[in-house]
C-alpha cells in the first residue's frame, strides 16, 4: 500500500512541475536578448565610492 502511495505522490509531483514548466512563456521565445539583472546595478549604486565591494576581487 505504501509503495502505491508512494509513487502516486512522487509522479503526482513530477506532473505538476512539468506542467508548470510547459506553461512558461520563456519556452516561446528563440532566445534573443537577456532581461537585465537588476540586482546587480542595484547593488553598484548602494556601494560607496572608494570601498571595495566583497564580490569584486
Amino acid at each position: 500500500m505504501i509503495d502505491v502511495l508512494t509513487l502516486a505522490l512522487t509522479h503526482g509531483l513530477m506532473a505538476c512541475a512539468a506542467i508548470a514548466m510547459l506553461s512558461r512563456g520563456e519556452l516561446d521565445e528563440e532566445g534573443g536578448e537577456k532581461p537585465p539583472q537588476r540586482w546587480r546595478r542595484k547593488q553598484a549604486e548602494t556601494t560607496p565610492k572608494g570601498t571595495k565591494d566583497a564580490g569584486q576581487d
